[in-house]
This record gives structure tokens, C-alpha cells and sequence, in this order.
């Protein structure tokens, strides 16, 4: 394992390292991005820096009122969402940097996964700021969470692999691999929290997502939605470094080959109770009534389409025979960024990118052109 005050200690190259757990056990010997062995990764790490947001940009002044019209089983969906949406997202604004950057071997990932955690912790402050607005307590909702039996079940699914991980770290970092710990079993830990947390960005918020949304798409609660957008866009930054962390592991690291294959099952299955999980969230959300144009059956078909599209993506045999389209194809312009035609003053932009500067300029780039 690595020492962080021996930064003088590893002499290989940082181009020659692995992505996680080198060979040579020294860790990073230094920040530095000059050359990267994985330029797509630090492309990642520059997005996400553009990224920025926080979430009082977003007026959500009349959501108090959408929120205060709506009917008791609207309540229950908007606000279940949002309990489920902070226990997500607690854990993932505490174990990235604890289960990944504790083991990772190249800058790069060091780097995007610092900035991964930080941006999970803009989403937790969101939910906050969105309850505040709508609750005169909003500590009624934060006390209730660990209460709903739906909420702590996939909550101990996803941190179970963490929890593994993080513990068989800290064994190796104090003890090395000895009584009976191998580096292999290491890396297989990895792999399933990888997968796990693939998993988590990729389909267990969606459903959560699409209701939020769905919201809007009636006019309701729209400075919500639009923060939520924020968090999705987020969102698919993280999975997009996790599905491209997972097909790359392979090809670093021949282990992974081996561990990919005996684990197929076992991560397919994860796979599957995640979709059956969301599946039943969204029972649990509409179990008082549903809301216009969408329903549970609605969002099942949706959570079955997402899970396979996400298993495909990894080159895993999805269960369900689900349709080609989207069942919910208005989410794609709110996962897409597309802004529906309004008002400047009525909804924030989101389709600006802070720090995009194109550095390449050609010499009669001004070539017929008066000032």
C-alpha cells in the first residue's frame, strides 16, 4: 500500500503503472499531468471541472407553492424521492476517495476521483436546499430516512461492496498480504465495488429522476427538476468513468480478465436486484396514487430498458426483453440537456460550460473581416 509521505519512493515510470494496486506497491510518486497514461481520464477530470454548479444558482422560490398544491400522494412521491436521493448520494460523498484513491496507481484517477467525491457532496447540499425551501422543518424528512425499510435496503446493497473493499484496504495497508490475503482477492473486491458503484450511478437514481421530471413536464416544481438535471448531468460523468474504468481493467491488468469472467454471475445478478429494487421503489412511491402520465408499470419498463442498456454497455447479457425505445421518451431531453424554449428570466441556463476556450486559432482566422 501506498505511503503518502514517501512521494520519492516509487522510481517507475508513471506511464508503466497499472491503474490500481501496481506491481510495485509504491502508490503515486507524484501529481503530475504533463503525460498521462489515460488521457480520456483526464478529459473527465477537465469536464467535471466545467461542470460547476451550486445549487442556490436555481430559483426554486415557487416551488413552495407548486409543493404546497399538490396533492398528499404528490407530496409522498416528491418527497420520498429526495430521502432516497440523500442516502445515495451520503454514500457517495464519503467512499470514493476512502475505497478508489486509497489503492489507485496513476494521477489521473487520483485526480477525477477527488473531484467525483466533491461533486457528491454539491448534490447532498442540494437536497437540503431544496427541503428547506418546502418544509418549515425540514428536519422532519432528514429523521425519517433511516426508518423506511425501501430506502436502507439498497443502501446496504451498494455499501456492503464498499465496505468490503475498504476494509481488505486497510487490512493490507497495516498487515500486507498475509493471513491469507492475496492481492488477487484484492483486486477482486475492486472489481465488484466498481460494478456496484457502475450500478448506482447508472440506475438507481432514475426512477427518482424520471418523477422529478415528470413534475416538470406539468409545470410543477420546476426549479427542482432543474437542479436535479444538474445532479444527472453529474451523474453521467461518474457512470461514464466507471463503465470506461471497467472495460479498461482487462486490457491493464491481466488479472482482471480471470476476475471479470468469475464474477459474470455474480455481477449480472447484481445487476438484476438493482432493476428489481427500483422497481419496487416506484411501487412504494405510487402505492396512494399515481401521478399524470406516469405510473409504476411505467417506470418498471423504464428501470428494465435503463438496466439493459447499461448491462450492454459492459457486454453483459441482459434478462429482460424489453423494447428498443425509451418507454419515458421525454426523460431524453432532460439526461440530454436539450432546454425546452422559455423566458431567459424564467429558467436558468444550463447549457453553459465554464473554462471551454478553443486555443486553436489559424492565421486567417479574421480573413476578410473590417473593424
Amino acid at each position: 500500500m501506498k505511503n503518502v509521505f514517501d512521494i520519492t519512493g516509487n522510481k517507475k515510470t508513471h506511464l508503466k503503472c497499472k491503474m490500481f494496486l501496481d506491481d510495485d506497491n509504491t502508490g503515486i510518486a507524484f501529481a503530475r499531468f504533463e503525460t498521462v497514461k489515460y488521457p480520456r481520464i483526464q478529459k473527465f477530470r477537465a469536464l467535471q471541472d466545467s461542470f460547476f454548479w451550486r445549487p442556490t444558482e436555481v430559483d426554486i422560490n415557487r416551488d413552495k407553492k407548486d409543493f404546497s398544491d399538490l396533492e398528499p400522494h404528490e407530496q409522498h412521491i416528491f418527497t420520498s424521492n429526495l430521502s432516497r436521493q440523500i442516502l445515495l448520494d451520503t454514500i457517495q460523498g464519503r467512499c470514493p476517495t476512502i475505497a478508489f484513491s486509497a489503492i489507485a496507481s496513476l494521477p489521473e484517477i487520483e485526480h477525477f476521483i477527488n473531484a467525483w467525491q466533491y461533486f457528491e457532496s454539491i448534490h447532498s447540499e442540494s437536497y437540503t436546499h431544496i427541503i428547506r425551501n418546502v418544509y418549515s422543518d425540514p428536519s422532519i424528512v432528514f429523521d425519517q430516512i433511516s426508518s423506511i425499510k425501501e430506502i436502507l435496503d439498497c443502501a446496504d446493497d451498494i455499501s456492503c461492496y464498499y465496505n468490503d473493499l475498504i476494509h481488505y484496504n486497510e487490512l493490507v495497508s497495516l498487515n500486507g498480504y498475509t493471513d491469507g490475503r492475496t492481492k488477487y482477492e484484492h483486486k477482486k473486491r475492486l472489481w465488484l465495488a466498481l460494478n456496484a458503484v457502475n450500478i448506482l450511478e447508472g440506475i438507481r437514481f432514475y426512477v427518482s429522476f424520471a418523477c422529478s421530471w415528470a413534475f416538470a413536464e406539468q409545470k410543477k416544481m420546476e426549479g427542482n427538476a432543474k437542479i436535479i438535471k444538474f445532479i444527472c448531468r453529474d451523474e453521467n460523468l461518474h457512470l461514464g468513468f466507471t463503465q470506461y474504468v471497467l472495460t479498461q481493467l482487462p486490457k491493464d491488468d491481466e488479472d482482471f480478465v480471470k476476475i471479470r469472467e468469475e464474477t459474470y454471475n455474480d455481477v449480472v445478478d447484481m445487476f438484476v436486484e438493482a432493476a428489481e429494487q427500483e422497481k419496487a421503489w416506484a411501487t412504494y412511491l405510487f402505492k396512494d396514487g399515481s401521478m399524470i402520465g406516469l405510473t409504476a408499470g411505467l417506470l418498471s419498463q423504464y428501470v428494465e430498458w435503463i438496466t439493459c442498456k447499461r448491462m450492454l454497455s459492459l457486454s453483459y447479457k441482459c434478462p429482460y426483453v424489453t423494447q428498443q425505445a425509451n418507454p419515458l421518451p421525454w426523460t431524453e431531453g432532460w439526461i440530454a440537456g436539450k432546454e425546452r424554449q422559455v423566458a431567459p428570466q424564467e429558467v436558468e441556463v444550463s447549457s453553459y460550460t465554464v473554462g471551454e476556450i478553443d486555443k486553436e486559432v489559424s492565421n486567417d482566422i479574421f480573413k476578410g473581416m473590417s473593424f
